[in-house]
C-alpha cells in the first residue's frame, strides 16, 4: 500500500436516480471544498451512473478498474480516495485490497476536519465520541490478518484464536472509551445547563445555517466581538454566546455549529448538547447563502436538520447573505431550456422570498455590512414581540453577561 499522502486525492460520486448529474457535481464540489479544508488537494472526479451503490465495491467493476489505472499512473502522486457516500466495512475493505491507497468516505472526512476544528474540551469530547461511535463496526477490517490465524478442533467448535481475541479486546477498550466520554458529556452539560439558568430573562437568539454561510461574521457584526471566521467549512465548532444592544433592546445571541449534506449521524448525536443552544432559543435566525447556486436545498437541509432536533416550531427570521457575491447569466431569447435559479435576477429572487416569507426575511451583505441597519430594525421588533410576551412586566435594560 502506499503511504497516505494528504496533498492529491481523487473524488468518486454516484449519478442515481435520486441524484442527477448536476446535483452530483454540485456534490462533489462541495466534498472539494471539504477535503481542501483537511489540507487535501482533489485532482480528478469520479462518476458513475447506478440504480444504487454497488454492495461491494460502491461503484461497478469497470469504473474500479478505470479509477484504479489513474491512481496508479506514475504521472500522480495519489494517495488517497474520497468516495461521496458513506461506505459499508466491506466495501472499506475492499476498496483498500483493490486500489491499494487510503481511503475515506464523506463521513469519515468530516470527522477528520471536526477533531483538527475542535479547540475545547467539550467539542474534543464529542469528536472523539463521534469518532469511536463510527470507528466501532469497523474494527473487523483492521485485523482480517489476525482472523485468519483462529481455528477449531475436528468437534466442529470454533476455538478462539490470536485474531479474534485481539479484535475482542478493541472492541473492549473502545466501548469503555465510549461509556467514559458519554459521562464525560453528561458532567459537561450539566454545567452548561447551569449556565443557562444563570442567564435570567434575556431573550435567547440562536444564528443557524448551512456550513460557511457567514453565521460568525455576522456574529462578530452584530456583537462587536472577535469569534473566529474564515472562508472554510466548519470554521467554528464551540458554541458562543454574546449579548446584543439594539437600541435599549439587549438579548443573547448564539453561534452554532453548521450544518451539511449528509451531516454524519454519529456527530448529530454527539453534539446533541451544544445543538440545546438550538432548542432552548426563543427565535432562530437562519443564514442563508443566496449566492451559493444550490441555496435553497441547503435551506431544506438546515430545516430538516432542525426538525430531528427539535420538534417544536420556533419564530424564525430568514437572512440571505452575501448578496453582494450574487451573480445571475440572463437567458438568450431564443434559449427554450427552462429557466433555472443561475437565471434569475436578485430583485426576482427578494421578490419571491418576501411574498412567501412576508416580513420574515431581509437580505444583507455581512462582509460589506449592507443593509444591516435594516436587519437590526427587524430583529429589534422581533425580539421586542417575544419580550413582551414572556415578561410584559419587565424593562429591556439587564447587567452585562459574560459567557
Amino acid at each position: 500500500m502506499k503511504d497516505f499522502i494528504l496533498t492529491e486525492a481523487v473524488l468518486v460520486g454516484l449519478v442515481t436516480p435520486e441524484q442527477n448529474e448536476i446535483k452530483v457535481k454540485e456534490y462533489l464540489d462541495e466534498l472539494a471544498f471539504l477535503a481542501d479544508t483537511a489540507g487535501i488537494c482533489p485532482v480528478k472526479n469520479f462518476t458513475q451512473k447506478l440504480e444504487y451503490p454497488h454492495p461491494v465495491t460502491f461503484v461497478g467493476s469497470g469504473k474500479l478498474k478505470e479509477i484504479k489505472e489513474y491512481v496508479e499512473n506514475e504521472d500522480h502522486e495519489i494517495g488517497l480516495v474520497i468516495f461521496d457516500d458513506e461506505l459499508s466495512p466491506k466495501q472499506l475493505r475492499n476498496l483498500e485490497h483493490e486500489l491499494k491507497v487510503k481511503i475515506m468516505d464523506r463521513t469519515s472526512l468530516i470527522l477528520d476536519i471536526f477533531a483538527s476544528r475542535a479547540q475545547t474540551a467539550h467539542a474534543k469530547s464529542q469528536v472523539e465520541l463521534a469518532q469511536y461511535n463510527y470507528m466501532l463496526p469497523r474494527l473487523t477490517r483492521l485485523w482480517t490478518h489476525l482472523e485468519r490465524q483462529s481455528g477449531g478442533g475436528s468437534s466442529g467448535f470454533r476455538m478462539r484464536g490470536p485474531g479474534e481475541t485481539q479484535l475482542e479486546t478493541d472492541k473492549r477498550i473502545i466501548l469503555d472509551k465510549i461509556s467514559r466520554l458519554k459521562n464525560e458529556l453528561k458532567d459537561i452539560e450539566r454545567q452548561k445547563s447551569n449556565q443557562r439558568k444563570n442567564r435570567g430573562k434575556m431573550v435567547r437568539v440562536a444564528l443557524v445555517g448551512y456550513t460557511n454561510v457567514g453565521k460568525s461574521t455576522l456574529m462578530n457584526l452584530l456583537c462587536k466581538s472577535d469569534v473566529f471566521a474564515e472562508n472554510k467549512l466548519f470554521a467554528t465548532l464551540d458554541t458562543t454566546v454574546r449579548k446584543v444592544t439594539i437600541q435599549n433592546l439587549a438579548f443573547l445571541l448564539s453561534d452554532t455549529v453548521g450544518f451539511i449534506r449528509k451531516l454524519p449521524t454519529e456527530l448529530i448525536e454527539s453534539f446533541k448538547s451544544t445543538l440545546d443552544e438550538v432548542r432552548e432559543a426563543d427565535m432562530l435566525l437562519h443564514i442563508v447563502d443566496i449566492s451559493h447556486s444550490g441555496f435553497e436545498e441547503q435551506i431544506e437541509v438546515v430545516t430538516n436538520t432542525l426538525n430531528d432536533i427539535n420538534k417544536e416550531e420556533k419564530p424564525t427570521v430568514v437572512i440571505f447573505n452575501k448578496i453582494d457575491s450574487f451573480t445571475h447569466k440572463e437567458k438568450d431569447d431564443d434559449d427554450l431550456t427552462p429557466r433555472i435559479r443561475e437565471n434569475i435576477p436578485l430583485e426576482e429572487l427578494k421578490q419571491t422570498w418576501m411574498n412567501k416569507l412576508h416580513e420574515n426575511c431581509v437580505f444583507i451583505s455581512a462582509l460589506n455590512k449592507e443593509n444591516i441597519e435594516e436587519l437590526k430594525s427587524v430583529l429589534y421588533k422581533k425580539v421586542k414581540e417575544i419580550h413582551v410576551q414572556r415578561f410584559p412586566y419587565n424593562d429591556f435594560l439587564y447587567q452585562d453577561y459574560e459567557d
